[in-house]
């Protein structure tokens, strides 16, 4: 596996602000799957006699490797194994934009957020096929299980826009690592390699000028429906947005609290 470097970023400080705005790394050939197809995730189980995880202090981690990189939300300290959400930025966002959307609501129960960097404008597979940024998700999943102990029935996707339709995607597609799927405003959802029954919330604004709530909100919901998941949905009246109101009612849906 590359290497992987962890630092502390203090919020607010000039050193965060420059990275936000910084270029993304050259995209470089993605590592092997811990699953050897590309696409298939797995978060691995900690051996029986592994030492306590050492975990990280509260706050925002970057992570990077040779291939990407990732911010790692920490909340504060509470007992026992902790949630994890991975969230995926929409088109030609940046990942801390999808920390500082949830991170209060993270923080209220608990939860670890990892919101990996897409290598290029949007994620693989919207691209064409998983490469890359599937391959760096496996990486950063790698190491929090080194770091911390998560509670494996509690492992979930998110996304908004592009990051919705990934989030769908690659979620439905390891429904055995991800319990539970939440995509805000998603465009579409590919189904070709299912696999697992996780449940799913879906929001969309019904103003949204991006991509129309009938012909995406509506109709990926309705063919989730027909497939047999368990889809919650709350449209908002809206534009293409994630309002505070919906990432709360995710967030408590996704922890049960």
């Amino acid at each position: 596996m590359p290497r992987l470097s962890l630092a502390l970023l203090a919020a607010g400080s000039a050193a965060l602000a420059s990275g936000c705005a910084a270029s993304r790394p050259a995209v470089t050939p993605p590592p092997p799957m811990l699953t050897g197809a590309p696409g298939r995730l797995a978060f691995p189980a900690p051996p029986p006699d592994a030492p306590p995880p050492s975990g990280l202090s509260p706050g925002v981690h970057r992570l990077a490797s040779e291939s990407g990189t990732a911010y790692l939300y920490v909340p504060g300290e509470r007992p026992g194994p902790r949630p994890l959400l991975v969230v995926f930025h929409g088109a030609g966002g940046e990942a801390r934009w999808m920390i500082d959307r949830l991170s209060a609501q993270a923080e209220a129960r608990g939860v670890l957020l990892l919101a990996p960097q897409s290598a290029g404008p949007t994620w693989d597979l919207i691209r064409g096929e998983y490469g890359v940024d599937a391959a760096v998700l496996q990486q950063m999943l790698t190491v929090i299980s080194t770091l911390f102990q998560v509670d494996p029935s509690r492992i979930g996707a998110a996304g908004f826009s592009d990051g919705a339709s990934y989030a769908l995607s690659l979620g439905l597609d390891n429904g055995d690592v991800f319990s539970s799927v939440m995509a805000f405003s998603p465009g579409f959802a590919t189904l070709e390699h299912r696999k697992g029954s996780p449940r799913v919330f879906v929001s969309h604004g019904t103003a949204d000028q991006v991509l129309n709530v009938d012909a995406c909100g509506r109709a990926v919901v309705k063919r989730l429906r027909e497939l047999g998941y368990g889809v919650t949905y709350q449209e908002f009246d809206g534009k293409h947005t994630l309002p505070p109101e919906v990432a709360a009612a995710a967030t408590e849906w996704f922890t049960g609290s």
